[in-house]
């Protein structure tokens, strides 16, 4: 697992014009079948201390999966969103495969859980675009992200937190390109350890010094 200070501040599907900007910490974690349960427990504690040192007032935690199923390179959000359904986490999960959110009702969407939910946490995940030694990466991120962003959509930022999967790089393709010239085993590795992640998040009740004593 790797751990940037200042470096990376994403948009789904590009980012590369706010690292400029970006704050915080960032911290990454490799993707694939050979992700070690140590480093996927490393990341949701580091992720569970980092909301508790916070300064934000929540009731309740919210994962908002960012995506469509009709493109693979956007399918990252809803994957992660009906595997976390299915593995019954106790959060509040919205974005699935059967119930996208994308640019048409993404502002709907986060109007009716201001409504649903009092001071409502919001983690939220999408798919991104970053240097090619990057894909495969799942990023957590302190602060919201901007959907659509290469793509050219104005759409509102999102969440307090959020997870990112880098499905994809930067080359001279046109950017919609992206969408379809990703490889669904990328998509699916980064979804299973997203999803690993927020199940140790809500069950594990070690510290960081149990596990890196």
């Amino acid at each position: 697992m790797k751990k940037f200070k200042g470096d990376v501040s994403v948009c789904p599907f590009h980012y590369e014009e706010e690292k400029k900007n970006s704050t915080g910490f960032s911290y990454y974690l490799k993707a694939d079948e050979e992700s070690a349960d140590k480093d996927i427990e490393v990341l949701a504690l580091k992720i569970k201390e980092l909301i508790r040192q916070s300064s934000l007032e929540y009731n309740e935690i919210v994962f908002l999966c960012i995506g469509s199923d009709r493109y693979i390179g956007d399918t990252l959000g809803p994957l992660v969103g009906t595997m976390l359904k299915e593995s019954k986490v106790p959060f509040r999960v919205y974005g699935t495969l059967k119930d996208p959110i994308h640019a048409f009702n993404l502002k709907g969407v986060l109007k009716d859980i201001k409504k649903q939910i009092k001071k409502p946490l919001i983690i939220s995940i999408d798919s991104s675009i970053g240097d090619k030694d990057e894909v495969g990466y799942v990023m957590f991120k302190e602060g919201s992200l901007t959907p659509g962003t290469a793509l050219k959509k104005v759409l509102p930022k999102v969440g307090d937190y959020h997870f990112v999967g880098i499905i994809n790089y930067i080359d001279p393709l046109p950017t919609s390109q992206f969408l379809n010239d990703t490889r669904l085993f990328i998509v699916r590795n980064l979804a299973k350890t997203i999803v690993k992640v927020i199940i140790k998040l809500s069950v594990s009740d070690k510290t960081l010094k149990d596990i890196e004593s």
